[in-house]
């Protein structure tokens, strides 16, 4: 095991649509994608795209939906160790303007408790907050371990504070701040008292907020992408995850400055692209997008 994902399973059905229908009527979509969705399985898949295939524990239910999830995860090699649910959750995602309206169908009652897995050589955990006993367990282990523990912090979970206390690398949204009443600065503030060495807000097109294994704070800015290239900014920032988890694993030598431009580039790339599976980049797109746009940042 390289690494260990912890999530929510979600089927994605991205469509893009210059009206919404009401009532009785109808209307054609210009474009859709049907793809994996979930912070933490989306990430997943964005590291074994890149080369590193990590183990997932996600919620699995035995429907079509399930079994569609599980074909998804076997081409890209991904291990599932399912934590079974009656039925499957099942999001809609609207793309317009750079922004994204989603309904979601979510299924969170687990069946059964959480796999115990042998971590043998794993050397990153990344969670989500969903599952949120399994995610506090293998935290902790991972702490104890010297195992590094990333969180993508997009919510607020029933055991956010608690998690935090165990989490390395914490990197959350601005709907985090939000719900804690909280200023980017604050947040920061918050996430370097509860023990987090590095830790972040992402604020989309603004960029990233966030601090060194020091404490100082720093800023990236969002590379400079024209508008019209920008289709679907869903998956975006659980792509981001994924190609830092990735680069940390491929150089952990390298500093966090370099992990999140070499993931800045990752999530460049998929806003580009309609649904997940073709938003994942390979190593080689993230290199073609740090060209374009004239990114310094050494090859991963």
């Amino acid at each position: 095991m390289h690494a260990l994902f912890i999530g929510q399973t979600y089927i994605d059905v991205t469509f893009i649509t210059d009206h919404m229908p009401t009532g009785d009527e109808k209307h054609v979509a210009s474009d859709y994608a049907v793809s994996f969705g979930g912070n933490a399985v989306t990430a997943a898949f964005c590291c074994a795209k890149l080369g590193i295939v990590p183990d997932l524990i996600a919620t699995i239910a035995n429907d079509w939906l399930g079994r569609m999830f599980q074909d998804m995860s076997a081409k890209y090699g991904i291990e599932i160790h399912p934590r079974k649910v009656a039925s499957s959750s099942l999001s809609f995602i609207m793309p317009k303007d750079g922004k994204r309206a989603i309904v979601r169908c979510r299924d969170d009652e687990h069946i059964h408790p959480f796999p115990l897995l042998n971590l043998g050589n794993c050397r990153a955990l990344h969670v989500d907050g969903h599952q949120p006993d399994a995610a506090i367990h293998y935290a902790r282990l991972c702490r104890e371990a010297g195992i590094l523990t990333s969180l993508d912090g997009g919510g607020l979970r029933t055991n956010t504070h608690e998690l935090l206390e165990f989490i390395d690398v914490a990197i959350v949204a601005e709907r985090l701040c939000e719900q804690m009443d909280m200023t980017p600065d604050k947040m920061l503030d918050y996430l370097k008292s509860r023990g987090c060495r590095v830790g972040g807000v992402t604020q989309g097109e603004r960029g990233l907020i966030w601090y060194d294994e020091t404490g100082t704070v720093r800023t990236l800015p969002a590379l400079s992408i024209p508008r019209e290239r920008v289709l679907d900014t869903n998956g975006a920032g659980d792509v981001f995850h994924g190609a830092y988890v990735f680069s940390y694993l491929n150089s952990p030598e390298k500093s966090w400055q370099q992990h999140f431009e070499f993931a800045r580039a990752a999530s460049t790339y998929k806003i580009q692209r309609l649904g997940n599976e073709a938003g994942l980049p390979t190593v080689a797109d993230i290199e073609a997008v740090q060209r374009e746009f004239g990114a310094t940042v050494a090859a991963n």
